[in-house]
This record gives C-alpha cells, structure tokens and sequence, in this order.
C-alpha cells in the first residue's frame, strides 16, 4: 500500500474506533474503496449500500430526493442485525443527500449509526446540516 493510503487508512481508524463499530457500510462506489479496507484494518465486517438491483438476494430500500430528482439506495435485508452499531462511509459529503438517505436505511434496518465518516467534506455545501450525528472527515474544503 502506498505510504499516503496507510496514513489516510491509519487516521480514518483512530477517528472511527472510538464510536465502537461491529460492521462499516459504504456507499456505492467510492465508499467501498474507504470502508473495505478500513474494516479490513480494523477486524470489521463490511456492508454495501448500492443502486437498486446490483445486490444479490433480498434488499431493502430507500427512495430520497436529490437536487435534481430522485434516487434509491439499497442493501442486503440481512446486512444488518438491529441493535449493530455501524459507521457508514463515504470519499465525499457535498450537499448530504446521499449520505442522509444511508444514515435513514441503516436505521431503517435497525441499525445504531453512531457517526459518519468522509475522506473530503466541501462544508461550504451544508451537507453536515442535514445530518443528526457527527461527521468525521480527514479533509476539508471551505470554497
């Protein structure tokens, strides 16, 4: 792994384990390429949250609103076991649609979200307003 990768992986842990995770979900499709490897580093399980019908088995759902329409948000209906506390991941929060939708499936499957974590937060899209946890981020971009 590169050098860059490891550090960013290593800070992602230190800021993640202490909300005291059992399982990582990412958000299709650059949040796989955070949460996977995080919850490999950490002894983890990992779960996806993808677009309709790219996941095997039975799902559940959520349809939510973006700026410019509609979209949904799947997982597998066994992914989660209630009470599972569960760090949802993404590479990037802008306006929070998105990451908001996770949060709300998650819990919808009885999931307890104690945070949500980023590689890169744009904060001047207000994107942690819509959001009712923290948010950790390695880097933040004001403009």
């Amino acid at each position: 792994m590169e050098p860059a990768w490891k550090a960013a992986m290593a800070e992602m842990a230190a800021r993640v384990t202490p909300y005291q995770p059992q399982l990582l979900a990412g958000i299709e499709s650059r949040g796989f390429l955070l949460a996977a490897p995080l919850a490999l580093e950490l002894g983890l399980g990992f779960i996806m949250l993808r677009k309709p019908r790219k996941l095997p088995g039975a799902t559940v759902g959520l349809d939510y609103a973006l700026e410019y329409g509609t979209d949904r948000i799947e997982m597998q209906a066994d992914a989660v076991e209630p009470g599972q506390r569960v760090i949802l991941l993404d590479d990037l929060l802008a306006t929070g649609g998105t990451m908001k939708a996770g949060l709300d499936l998650l819990r919808q499957a009885g999931a307890v979200v104690p945070a949500v974590a980023t590689m890169i937060e744009l904060s001047f899209l207000g994107g942690r307003k819509r959001l009712d946890v923290p948010v950790e981020t390695l880097l933040t971009y004001d403009e």
